[in-house]
């Protein structure tokens, strides 16, 4: 599916408008012109001409005299009058050309009005997402900068466009992405119980460093109204989520400094079990959170931290949602119903999320979409009005996962695709509100609600103390 097409039709269409108005301001202006100013003075002209012309010829005839007989001046003054009307008629219409132009293009940047066709679904999207927010949440793109830069971010030109990532500046202009969360990730398997702290760290770093190169193009968000702010600003509010428990090292004091610099969601797992949280990529040792998981998810409540529950298992799930007294999300996770992936969220669970006001961000990677094939634009479109109508439209977003899978449905083979996903719901119907709820809504009145709660909590309880104890086999620990 391509706008562009599309494009050049709108643009052939408001050009031909913009000459035929400048035909008319042009031949208003003439007439007005002719009626007021060239006909009334040419007849003056003409009777002043013919009496000067009398007296010249008497004056000769009497004196003889070179000066007083009919010349080339006269002529010349009409021709100047006569050019001086034309470039005024001329200026007056080109004028009226630069200023319905001028118009115009400020209003395909802006988009004040929606278009007046309803079934121009592009363009209903691209209005509805200038307007207000899209937020993503879930983009792997720091780490494509790790494994391909080794995080020089001086050497990755993401305003000139990288053709080995499926995010860059020009990508999230097209798709017209308001906001992302930007995911801090190391790998599990090899980070766990040795340097998942410092890696962490160095993503953390790199994430701002990328903000910091383009401090016209993003600006780091701590809030959500941060993040109307950037928007307003015409920016991409850039949020941080880690991805994964095993950044924390099991520790609540290297949780609340991972806060302190910026995180707003962590993940509780990745693929591997935490000693606290069960993942859904392995066998659960603990059937969902130990107590100390539940210290986890009561300190990031306190904090304000969203708790991410893609990854982990379903009884991961269930026992967060019974433990959180703040909305939860899932960054990005697909329905299980459509596509029987074990990273995806059982109908159980989708339905007790009105119930606790969070959302389930949905996840293009096409083994989430799809267990038998190709996966579709189509079909994400599916998954996210299947858990629309298992929980609500106030409980689900986007979480596209780019730059963190290797296969995306077609159709949306990088971050500049979101107007076709938006344009796609709109064709089935959603309505113009449950669009920009999916979009961004939803997620802002949870940010909003986490940020409440957290107000809430630091007034009556003091930072958890809680401690996990000595690892087992790994004695470099400090037993508590």
């Amino acid at each position: 599916m391509s706008g562009r097409p599309q494009l050049r039709g709108l643009v052939h269409k408001q050009l031909m408008k913009d000459i035929g108005l400048a035909f008319v301001v042009g031949g208003a202006a003439m007439l007005a012109w002719n009626a007021t100013i060239k006909w009334p003075t040419e007849r003056r002209y003409n009777e002043f001409n013919k009496q000067l012309a009398e007296v010249k010829k008497r004056a000769a005839a009497t004196w003889n005299h070179p000066l007083l007989a009919p010349s080339a001046l006269d002529r010349c003054v009409a021709r100047v009058v006569v050019v001086a009307a034309a470039v005024l008629v001329v200026t007056a219409a080109v004028v009226a050309g630069v200023v319905s132009s001028l118009s115009s293009s400020d209003d395909d940047n802006h988009h004040d009005g929606p278009p007046t066709n309803r079934s121009d679904y592009l363009g209903r999207a691209l209005y509805l997402q200038s307007k207000f927010p899209l937020i993503d949440g879930h983009n792997d793109l720091p780490y494509q900068l790790r494994i391909q830069f080794g995080n020089n971010v001086s050497l990755a030109d993401l305003a000139g466009g990288l053709n080995t990532t499926q995010t860059d500046i020009p990508k999230l202009r097209a798709g017209k992405v308001g906001a992302q969360f930007w995911a801090c990730y190391v790998d599990c398997s090899t980070s766990q119980f040795t340097d998942a702290v410092r890696t962490s760290l160095d993503q953390l770093d790199t994430i701002k460093r990328i903000v910091g190169k383009y401090p016209h193009v993003f600006a780091m968000a701590y809030t959500a109204n941060d993040i109307r702010t950037a928007f307003a600003q015409g920016k991409i509010a850039s949020l941080i989520g880690v991805e994964g428990g095993h950044a924390i090292d099991s520790s609540l004091a290297t949780l609340r400094m991972f806060y302190d610099l910026g995180t707003r969601y962590m993940t509780l797992t990745h693929t591997c079990n935490t000693p606290w949280a069960d993942s859904c990529a392995q066998t659960p040792v603990l059937n969902g959170l130990s107590d100390f998981g539940r210290e986890v998810v009561l300190e990031m409540n306190r904090l304000g931290m969203l708790v991410d529950l893609s990854h982990v298992s379903p009884d991961t799930m269930r026992a967060a949602l019974d433990t959180s007294v703040a909305p939860v999300i899932f960054s990005h996770s697909s329905a299980y119903a459509l596509c029987n992936n074990a990273r995806n969220v059982p109908d159980d669970v989708i339905e007790r999320m009105p119930a606790n006001g969070g959302l389930i961000m949905v996840n293009f990677y096409s083994g989430f979409i799809n267990s038998t094939g190709t996966a579709t634009l189509e079909q994400v479109a599916d998954h996210i009005v299947y858990i629309a109508g298992k929980s609500s439209w106030d409980n689900v977003g986007l979480g596209g996962d780019y730059d963190g899978v290797a296969t995306l449905p077609v159709g949306l083979e990088d971050v500049s695709k979101y107007p076709y996903l938006t344009a796609e719901l709109l064709r089935r119907g959603v309505s113009d509100e449950n669009v920009n709820k999916l979009n961004g809504g939803n997620l802002l009145r949870v940010f909003e609600a986490a940020e409440k709660v957290a107000q809430q909590l630091q007034q009556t309880t003091i930072p958890s103390e809680a401690a996990i104890g000595k690892y087992l086999n790994y004695s470099c620990r400090p037993d508590f």
